[in-house]
């Protein structure tokens, strides 16, 4: 799933490409994966793009009073392309494309909104203000723009795993499964820690590597050519240390990375790093290892 840090990229991709120009038609392919209806896509033919930016993991571009907001959800992308064909996708929804933006004229430069597998979860929006859109309503505060008297102010009391805790958006906006995983493990805490149960050495730590694994992507991303969507995706992989690194060596101790499965997701960490050597039981109902 795209995070702050490939979000923040993307964002920066459109402002160096899209803005100044105008769209010039939106074809929408998937009408199950357009969320609103007034204004329709095509309200946005005509209109100059005046800018790109990120609220949490949605991805917003701005068009003269109006937002093109796209949340990519777990196997979304967006796709740039110099040149597209002019023939409109077919709105069927069983391809890959959701929605194609054309930018100056049709089969000009402009972008595709793409989503793989067959569980269709990616939304696009068109709204007047960001706020209406309800994923975006809902979201806590940035996590690159949190300080760390807030951080610990949201912590307060929590009884929630840590894991669960900064990956819930009304909480925390920006961080998913790949970078909390990433973040746990510099901070050395154990996934299953008690959020509200961390003394301040172990918040400072957590404040720290949020900080330092977020701030460290998006500077990689935004090296000249890393932004390009096309490399975005090798560019995360390239920088993880625990996460989608099963059975590898962990970069910092040399212990083998291990992982927790779910219905849906897993997740990784280093034993000898963040939970004192001992493994995790991979069962959700299980007694947990604090």
């Amino acid at each position: 799933m795209p995070e702050l840090p490939e979000v923040e990229a993307l964002a920066d991709h459109l402002r160096q490409h899209a803005v100044g120009h105008q769209v010039a038609r939106v074809d929408p392919a998937s009408m199950s994966a357009l969320k609103t209806f007034d204004p329709p896509a095509s309200a946005l033919a005509g209109r100059p793009v005046t800018g790109a930016a990120r609220h949490g993991k949605f991805l917003d571009m701005e068009c003269d009073g109006l937002h093109l907001i796209t949340h990519l959800s777990r196997a979304g992308w967006l796709r740039w392309h110099d040149t597209a064909s002019t023939v409109p996708p077919k709105p069927t929804g069983k391809g890959p494309i959701a929605l194609r933006v054309h930018l100056d004229a049709p089969g000009g430069p402009g972008f595709d909104l793409t989503e793989a597998g067959t569980q269709k979860r990616l939304a696009v929006y068109v709204v007047t203000d960001p706020a209406q859109v309800p994923g975006i309503a809902r979201l806590g505060p940035d996590a690159l723009g949190l300080t760390r008297a807030r951080l610990a102010e949201l912590l307060s009391g929590r009884t929630e795993r840590i894991k669960n805790l900064i990956v819930d958006q009304a909480v925390l906006a920006g961080v998913g499964n790949a970078y909390s995983d990433e973040i746990l493990h510099v901070a050395k805490l154990s996934p299953y820690a008690v959020a509200g149960r961390l003394d301040d050495a172990k918040l400072d730590a957590l404040f720290a590597a949020m900080h330092t694994v977020l701030a460290d992507a998006v500077t990689r991303y935004g090296e000249p050519g890393r932004n390009n969507p096309a490399r975005l995706k090798g560019e995360k992989r390239s920088g993880l240390r625990v996460h989608a690194r099963t059975g590898l060596p962990c970069p910092v101790c040399g212990d083998t990375v291990r992982e927790v499965s779910f219905a849906e997701r897993s997740f990784q960490y280093c034993p000898t790093c963040q939970t004192g050597g001992k493994p995790l039981a991979d069962r959700r109902l299980s007694r947990l290892v604090r």
